[in-house]
């Protein structure tokens, strides 16, 4: 999930088949490549179960999980990965000289989730964090999904004095190359003031969460042409969104726990 106003996160496609059908007719291409891994189509019916996995509910067509989680049978599948910050609890399993440091060098977090921040701040210290999330980008290959989701992106927007946009956009361009290398499309999540950077980020489509509430969906729709899957968390963002975008884009509300059906307090609607 984004760690910025808790963040988080194809024409409507009839059916797995029909989605199908799309992504092996109209391949997504860059202005200047060859032809890149195919992002979810714009409009096809979306569910974000990044806090824990079941079975997709009618008229979803595409699906983004935790990497610890199987993909689910039959949909296009969007693979989550933390990128950009360690898992709460899991610095220790970082290199120490990877993790981001202040000017007394201590290990700097986003105190909201517990997450130690990455060094991003040297070319030597992105490759080696990428080649870290990239073995785990090629077990989203593995296990069978379509997508990933790099999360964190905008961490520098966090710890502006340490980080910057361009350490961002460097990194995020190594993840998009081991991903597409890997015949998997790659995520913007959220960040929308990066969204004009999609050329050299190489990002494919984007998760949008609550763009609708801030009215940032245009961005998003213009940047990425219309792929993109919106995560809204309130009902007065779900009303905006759908409203503007319920024909182009793939909207979705969930709890802010992003939690599984039958948990308590889950919440899914669409428009």
């Amino acid at each position: 999930m984004n760690r910025e106003r808790v963040r988080r996160t194809l024409a409507v496609a009839a059916g797995t088949a029909a989605v199908a059908a799309v992504l092996l007719l109209a391949p997504w291409r860059d202005d200047d490549g060859p032809p890149a891994p195919a992002p979810p189509p714009p409009g096809a019916g979306v569910d974000y179960q990044i806090g824990g996995a079941y079975a997709p509910p009618p008229g979803v067509d595409v699906v983004v999980r935790d990497r610890g989680d199987a993909p689910a049978p039959g949909a296009y599948n969007v693979c989550y990965v933390n990128a950009f910050q360690a898992q709460p609890g899991a610095e220790d399993e970082w290199d120490p000289d990877l993790l981001l440091r202040d000017a007394d060098g201590a290990v700097v977090y986003d105190e909201d989730w517990g997450e130690a921040v990455l060094d991003l701040r040297t070319a030597g210290k992105r490759e080696r964090i990428a080649a870290r999330v990239g073995r785990w980008i090629d077990g989203c290959a593995d296990r069978g999904y379509q997508a990933v989701e790099p999360d964190n992106l905008d961490t520098y927007t966090r710890f502006p004095r340490l980080l910057t946009r361009a350490h961002a956009v460097s990194y995020a361009a190594l993840l998009a190359d081991r991903a597409h290398g890997r015949g998997l499309a790659v995520a913007q999540k959220n960040t929308v003031e990066l969204a004009r950077d999609r050329a050299r980020t190489g990002l494919d489509f984007a998760v949008a969460e609550e763009c609708g509430e801030y009215g940032e969906c245009a961005a998003y729709a213009a940047a990425f042409d219309d792929r993109v899957l919106v995560v809204e968390y309130t009902p007065g963002g779900l009303a905006a969104a759908c409203e503007r975008w319920a024909d182009r884009l793939s909207v979705v509300r969930r709890d802010r726990a992003v939690s599984p059906r039958g948990a308590a307090g889950y919440v899914r609607e669409t428009c």
